[in-house]
């Protein structure tokens, strides 16, 4: 029953939310093998950024991502692939979205940005959820529900702490591994120019979690660098020209985080 009444609660939250759809077709697959994007995660920059460290570790129940693989959450919990699978009694590499897995001591927990040459990427735009929880499998899901061929709209999410997941924690979206346009905001064609960053949470009633702020600006810090992307293109949804909405919301912090941009 409890159960029932969050995915009600976030179906209505997400009627109302800001993505949209792109004009891609594809396809997703709900189970992956954890070498499937290895060419693309070694041949490229990954910058990683602790998020905690335990007093010693320990073991961690880990819910896996759309297109996550062992590979990137090994480097997240500082765990061996092979201990990953020991524990687990995996014979191979498949995992699936939403699989829960055991993490045997975990040494810390670490956002892993991959990072991909490129010059599509002229724009950062910044979005709530709208919704007071969240995380990547639940709004890959029913993004895919409305027709979002490759899911989850936005290229990166910040969760909030909710349904599990690390206050701060940055999910990477398969949008961003496979390098495909955006559903996020068709102003302005930036679904196609322009990287989605969303936070979960509702910043027309509240604000976001420090934590939240702290990985954002740390992303975008990142990703401008990476991508030569000037301050004055990070914007808001909007801010974006042609676009109809308040996301993200009247409590989002703009002097913090142009003021952090700006150091």
């Amino acid at each position: 029953m409890k159960r029932s009444l969050v995915l009600l609660f976030l179906l209505v939250s997400f009627l109302f939310s800001c993505s949209s759809p792109s004009h891609y077709n594809g396809y997703i697959p709900s189970s992956v093998p954890s070498h499937f994007n290895h060419q693309n995660e070694y041949s490229t920059k990954v910058v990683q950024k602790t998020l905690w460290i335990p007093s010693s570790p320990r073991t961690v129940v880990h819910e896996v991502a759309p297109l996550e693989t062992l590979w990137r959450i090994s480097k997240m919990y500082g765990v061996p692939v092979w201990k990953i699978r020991r524990a687990n009694h995996l014979k191979g590499d498949i995992i699936r979205i939403g699989q829960k897995l055991i993490i045997p001591g975990a040494k810390y927990f670490k956002n892993v940005i991959p990072l991909y040459p490129s010059t599509k990427w002229r724009y950062i735009i910044l979005h709530h959820t709208g919704t007071e929880i969240g995380k990547a499998t639940v709004i890959h899901r029913y993004h895919e529900d409305r027709g979002f061929i490759y899911g989850l709209g936005y290229h990166f999410l910040i969760d909030n702490g909710t349904l599990g997941k690390g206050d701060g924690q940055i999910e990477v979206s398969p949008r961003w591994i496979k390098q495909h346009d955006g559903a996020h905001c068709k102003a302005g064609g930036m679904n196609h120019k322009g990287i989605g960053v969303a936070l979960v949470g509702n910043f027309n009633k509240e604000r976001p979690t420090p934590a939240q702020i702290d990985s954002l600006i740390l992303l975008v810090k990142i990703l401008t660098e990476f991508y030569n992307i000037p301050p004055d293109h990070v914007l808001g949804h909007r801010d974006v020209p042609g676009a109809r909405t308040d996301c993200p919301g009247r409590f989002f912090p703009w002097r913090r985080v142009r003021l952090a941009l700006m150091k």
